[in-house]
């Protein structure tokens, strides 16, 4: 286990304590921890797909003398769409875990198809553990077939509700109208400049 792992552990026996799990328990968690050495702060709070910084040297052309420099990951925030939470989620992502996220097919395949020792940030498994829970639940549920004619009947039925609510928003408009008087309503005739008023509007004394 590497070091962010051990860092990690460390955490949940602090939180838990030593004697909240058994053997068992230890080692199947410390199969799930990250195995990578070198986590970045912002890492954390994002999916990065292990993709982290990277330390080198700059060489220069005449002496070939050598500076110390790093290489950040690109990140990007995206807002990424989640079919079993409805809604879109904004996160930071790099480059790389935007192909992978493409090539999963979606970012609830690609959380619940990557490991959890390779998943090596806390915003990674917490995103899998829950994203796991609730395709859980989904299969407990109970799934109804309606036949062609039912559907078929639903259908009808949304499009004659949708016809009977606009027939009563016309109904409305008709006693609105005709509720008004006569020296209330005076149609605007075509020759009124078109800058200042429409065809066909009504206006009020």
């Amino acid at each position: 286990m590497a070091f962010r792992g051990k860092e990690m552990m460390k955490k949940i026996l602090k939180t838990v304590g030593e004697n909240g799990l058994n053997k068992r328990d230890k080692e199947t968690l410390e199969k799930c921890m990250p195995r990578s050495k070198v986590v970045m702060n912002r890492a954390k709070r994002g999916l990065f797909a292990g993709r982290h910084i990277q330390f080198g040297n700059r060489v220069s052309e005449d002496g070939g003398n050598k500076t110390r420099r790093t290489w950040k990951p690109n990140v990007q925030e995206k807002r990424l769409f989640s079919y079993i939470l409805d809604r879109h989620v904004r996160v930071k992502v790099t480059t790389h875990a935007i192909r992978c996220i493409d090539k999963a097919g979606g970012i609830d395949e690609y959380l619940l198809k990557t490991p959890y020792h390779k998943m090596d940030t806390e915003m990674g498994i917490l995103w899998k553990a829950k994203i796991e829970k609730l395709y859980e639940e989904l299969g407990q549920k109970e799934v109804v077939f309606f036949s062609p004619e039912a559907e078929a009947k639903f259908e009808q039925d949304f499009k004659d509700l949708k016809l009977s609510e606009r027939e009563a928003r016309k109904e409305v408009r008709r006693k609105m109208y005709n509720g008004m008087s006569k020296h209330e309503r005076v149609p605007i005739s075509y020759i009124l400049a078109a800058d200042k008023l429409k065809a066909g509007s009504v206006v009020s004394n």
